[in-house]
């Protein structure tokens, strides 16, 4: 058996809390709007993004991708938010547990969000 496999720790998805990581907006149909920056580099965030007329790309989210978003609070494990998605759409959103794992694994590929353990 190799030794490193043996001292890692297992994660468990269904207990990680997903934390927003980035600005957003929501608009008056409760909609949001992910404000994800055009640079990262300091030296451009610094001369030229003051400049810009549109500082950040501008990523709108469906009803269940905003519902989503605004339960990603810090507060709710994955498997919550898995619950209150289904309690809120029922069948919209079948299979609940793979939609919901595809779009939050997309959102930290692109750095929206990150995770904490329980």
């Amino acid at each position: 058996m190799n030794k490193k496999a043996s001292t890692e720790k297992k994660i468990n998805f269904y207990h990680l809390i997903p934390l927003q990581n980035i600005k957003w907006e929501k608009d008056d149909q409760g909609l949001v709007t992910l404000l994800k920056p055009k640079f990262k580099n300091p030296f451009l965030v610094r001369y030229l993004l003051p400049r810009l007329k549109n500082p950040h790309f501008r990523i709108k989210l469906d009803t269940v991708g905003s519902f989503i978003w605004i339960q990603c609070n810090g507060r709710r494990t994955v498997k919550e938010l898995a619950e209150n998605l289904e309690a809120k759409f029922g069948d919209k959103v079948k299979p609940v547990d793979e939609r919901l794992m595809l779009f939050l694994q997309n959102l930290e590929k692109h750095c929206f969000i990150i995770y904490q353990e329980q």
